[in-house]
């Protein structure tokens, strides 16, 4: 029998910036390397791969997995591309040919991450025709979605040259025997068991308690903590995030003037996009202005000796996670996982598989109910109304019809509240700028749970959630790499292809509901 032929794992992705994207690939590929026996050479495509401290952690948790790294700008966002369309394409051939020739069906296996995001549809779409051509094993892992309140994407869509709905779908949804699916919630994954399509499956992120960093690394992560803070022994409140306007930041600063007035809230990454600046650059110049002990991004630059995220959260007196929009909230798990009490929303399509996994958050809460007196509630009307007109206008026009309506539009009455995750920037802004004593006298009534955990946060009581003993087997290393294998493994059955507008459907109106409305995501200008 002849010797059979080394694996190579191509995995694809926009960037390999700090994230949550980046750290499943970190933590899963070795575990990879134990379920692909044959696994010689793990290959990163991407737009860029800038942060070579990374690259070289990466490499020494893979070996003797040897690592390659490939990179080239068209391979990126396309938003962040000055050239035409056409020559994306032409060049995304190139590079993809090119790439793709020394592999056979035995040989290689590609998995993708995010296609369906859509910040580079060229991309999604050459992969999949390049992986069919040669009858590669594709995984497209889904983390979010293009659909996915990112409908002001479509213009970048159009010029990608998909003009409309059909188009789309079939660049996310493409045809082929090898190309299977993976979600990272059980909502997305149920929708896509629905209906006809190339083997599927729920792949959540895998995460496991790990012992805390050595005393002398959490001191020392406590101490460049306060230098970069001016403060000495102040407390610090993590949200361990990149600057992105989905993670909601002016609520996490509510919380925590509200809980704990001496604390500083501390982000970890930096502004991820051109298009979060306008909100980062809001955000900032208002911190300055009225002095809240807020500090924005603090890992970003290049510092040789920077402290990671692991020992950060060790050096923290509590995390905060308020997203309004998560594919999976890892941050629950790190926060668990750190032993580290945590502040967290509860999003409806993460909370049943972090129950499920047997998590149990004591401060966990939906909204931040705001009276409507708080702020300019005229103003903020008249701001929404307009903004949501031009959003919704921007929408398909075949799915205009279903969004719902915003919550602060359907307030009539002088007396009804508002969750403050609904107000635009500037109105969220207009709360915090009031003194804290005053906002919370109007607001802990109406969000009584508060009372409770301000006590515990004066206190430094604030409860921890313990790590399940069911998790591993959801979350573990092990468990994830057999749910890949099996996936990848799946036949497809015969005569199947997807009904790619149909699914695309099925999501739309999912996400166009009312609970999917946020006034911070519907324009890049705050």
């Amino acid at each position: 029998m002849g010797v059979r032929a080394a694996v190579t794992l191509i995995i694809v992705h926009y960037h390999f910036r700090p994230g949550g994207i980046r750290r499943v690939v970190e933590l899963a590929t070795p575990h990879l390397r134990q379920a692909l026996p044959r696994l010689d050479t793990v290959l990163l495509v991407s737009g860029e791969a800038r942060d070579a401290a990374w690259n070289r952690h990466f490499a020494r948790r893979l070996a003797p997995v040897r690592l390659r790294l490939h990179t080239a700008p068209e391979l990126g966002y396309f938003s962040e591309l000055s050239v035409p369309a056409a020559r994306v394409r032409r060049r995304v051939r190139q590079q993809l040919t090119r790439l793709l020739a020394p592999y056979t069906p035995d040989n290689c296996v590609v998995w993708a991450h995010n296609l369906g995001i859509g910040r580079n549809a060229i991309l999604a779409a050459e992969l999949a025709r390049g992986c069919a051509r040669r009858r590669l094993r594709l995984i497209s892992h889904h983390h979010d979605w293009w659909f996915d309140n990112r409908w002001l994407r479509v213009p970048e869509l159009r010029r990608a040259g998909y003009p409309g709905l059909t188009a789309i779908a079939r660049t996310l949804f493409p045809r082929g025997t090898e190309i299977r699916h993976a979600t990272i919630n059980q909502e997305d994954a149920t929708i896509l068991a629905a209906g006809p399509l190339q083997p599927s499956a729920w792949l959540p992120n895998l995460a496991a308690p790990l012992p805390p960093p050595a005393r002398p690394r959490a001191t020392a992560a406590r101490r460049w903590l306060h230098r970069r803070l001016d403060r000495d022994g102040a407390p610090v409140w993590l949200l361990p995030c990149r600057l992105l306007r989905r993670k909601n930041v002016a609520e996490a600063l509510l919380l925590t003037r509200w809980l704990r007035p001496e604390a500083w809230l501390v982000t970890t990454g930096d502004v991820s996009s051109a298009d979060e600046l306008p909100y980062f650059h809001k955000l900032a110049d208002a911190a300055r202005r009225h002095r809240w002990r807020l500090r924005l991004g603090v890992l970003q630059g290049s510092e040789a000796r920077k402290p990671t995220v692991p020992e950060l959260l060790a050096a923290a007196e509590a995390v905060l996670l308020t997203s309004i929009q998560e594919g999976f909230g890892l941050p629950y798990l790190e926060a668990a996982a750190a032993s580290r009490p945590l502040l967290a929303r509860e999003l409806p399509n993460i909370t049943p598989d972090l129950a499920r996994f047997g998590f149990r958050f004591p401060q966990a809460y939906t909204e931040i109910q705001i009276p409507l007196d708080l702020f300019d509630h005229r103003a903020e009307r008249m701001r929404q109304e307009k903004l949501f007109a031009r959003w919704r206008r921007a929408l398909p026009a075949a799915v205009r019809a279903l969004a719902d309506t915003p919550a602060l539009l359907r307030a009539t009455r002088p007396d009804q509240t508002v969750p403050f995750s609904r107000l635009t920037l500037t109105a969220q802004l207009e709360v915090l700028s009031l003194p804290a004593a005053r906002s919370w006298e109007c607001c802990q009534k109406l969000n009584p749970f508060l009372r409770a955990w301000r006590q515990r946060a004066q206190e430094r009581q604030l409860r921890v959630t313990t790590w399940p003993a069911r998790a591993d087997r959801w979350l573990s290393g092990r468990s994830y790499a057999r749910r890949f294998v099996r996936l990848l493994n799946s036949p497809s059955p015969p005569g199947t292809q997807p009904d790619a507008r149909a699914l695309q459907a099925a999501f739309i109106a999912k996400k166009l509901c009312a609970a999917n409305l946020y006034p911070l995501l519907w324009t890049k200008e705050p």
